[in-house]
């Protein structure tokens, strides 16, 4: 697992903002001068030009052989991945360093805000009530910085939809610095009953991009019970048909557990039967992070028992010709009737394998597991290959 932010334990005169970063010192001085430099030896001249220096623990001896008044920031190893066109944010105080973008990685998702109407029971980033609008202004920040070629980057929150028409504007945003990248956002797709705000997204006219919104049952009450939203069903569906109207691509994301496999193959159902037009349905394994942990008796069930549930509820898409992916499971807990639309999902940066699955044949091949589900805990049904 990556340690995506950390503290700075020296400094020399580093501001706060957003930074690109090179691992190339020959840079024209225009170019080098808005970049950090990973400085891991061979100090020359060229390298002068940049705004400033990081330097891992590892590297500490080159802190004395830099000119004194050269700006740099000595963190730790933990931040020895970090590489070319990758990019960092430095904290007001100065105290932290957080890398926002991996150029090498292909799950880039920029957190727009903690704040969400919804407080799901396995919510994984669980919401807060507070003011933190600078994270849209970073991202805002970040997105001229991003190279040209990359093939997709997401948004996600909380509910980034809260921000109103400044999402909007960061869509736009994206779009004129980055018009070949795909674009996907996480959303519980309420704020798309507003009929401007749905018009001025439709209005984007971005060539690829797909809001992701979670559905958990097809009975109402169920649905809004997960979320612990009253009303929530009924907002969310009706924003994916305000979506549709406007010829918009839409994800349904469907996280499941022991509340939601109660009506899954129902749920699959009513999909075929109501919304048999979005463009994706994505059937997800639990993380095992936020309100999850809390909420672990009334969400936890192994996979293995579900596996079953799991190829008739896919069956049921399959029969009316969706696009159907499986995210976040492990190989030998599925059957094999669903491999044609296994993906192996689990961002990099927080991707593990368990003991067990160190001799596996297949595990090139498997998703593997959060992090977060090595250490907490999964299924004692894990069956290698060999």
């Amino acid at each position: 697992m990556l340690k995506l932010s950390g503290r700075i334990s020296q400094t020399n005169k580093v501001a706060d903002g957003v930074y690109s970063v090179s691992t190339k010192s020959y840079l024209p001085k225009v170019l080098a001068q808005k970049k950090a430099y990973v400085l891991k030896g061979n100090i020359n001249e060229d390298i002068n030009n940049f705004a400033f220096f990081i330097i891992t623990e590892s590297n500490k001896k080159l802190v004395h052989l830099i000119d004194a008044s050269k700006k740099y920031i000595l963190v730790s190893d933990d931040f020895s991945y970090i590489d070319n066109q990758d990019i960092i944010r430095i904290t007001n105080d100065g105290s932290r360093l957080g890398t926002i973008f991996r150029a090498s990685s292909h799950q880039n998702s920029f957190l727009v805000t903690e704040q969400c109407n919804h407080y799901c029971l396995m919510c994984s980033q669980p919401p807060k009530k507070i003011d933190d609008s600078y994270l849209i202004e970073e991202i805002a920040k970040a997105i001229p910085l991003i190279p040209k070629d990359t093939e997709e980057i997401g948004f996600t929150g909380g509910e980034p939809t809260l921000f109103g028409e400044r999402f909007i504007h960061l869509l736009e945003l994206t779009k004129n610095y980055l018009p070949n990248t795909a674009v996907h956002i996480l959303t519980n797709g309420r704020k798309f009953i507003e009929h401007d705000f749905v018009s001025n997204y439709a209005r984007i006219n971005h060539h690829d991009m797909m809001v992701g919104i979670p559905l958990y049952s097809d009975d109402p009450q169920l649905h809004d019970y997960i979320v612990q939203a009253k009303g929530a069903f009924d907002e969310t569906i009706l924003g994916i048909l305000n979506l549709k109207k406007l010829k918009q691509k839409v994800e349904i994301r469907i996280v499941i557990h022991k509340q939601s496999i109660k009506r899954l193959v129902e749920l699959c159902q009513y999909i075929t039967r109501n919304l048999l037009f979005v463009d994706h349905v994505a059937l997800m394994g639990l993380e095992m992070m936020g309100f999850t942990r809390a909420n672990l008796d009334d969400l936890w069930i192994d996979q293995f028992e579900y596996k079953h549930i799991l190829s008739e509820a896919v069956g049921v898409l399959e029969k009316s010709d969706m696009n159907i992916s499986i995210y976040n499971h492990q190989l030998c807990l599925v059957n094999e009737d669903i491999m044609p639309y296994y993906k192996k999902s689990i961002s990099d940066w927080k991707n593990e394998f368990a003991p067990e699955c160190l001799e596996c044949t297949k595990v090139s091949e498997c998703g593997g597991f959060f992090s977060s589900g090595v250490k907490h805990g999964y299924s004692k049904n894990l069956a290698p290959f060999k």
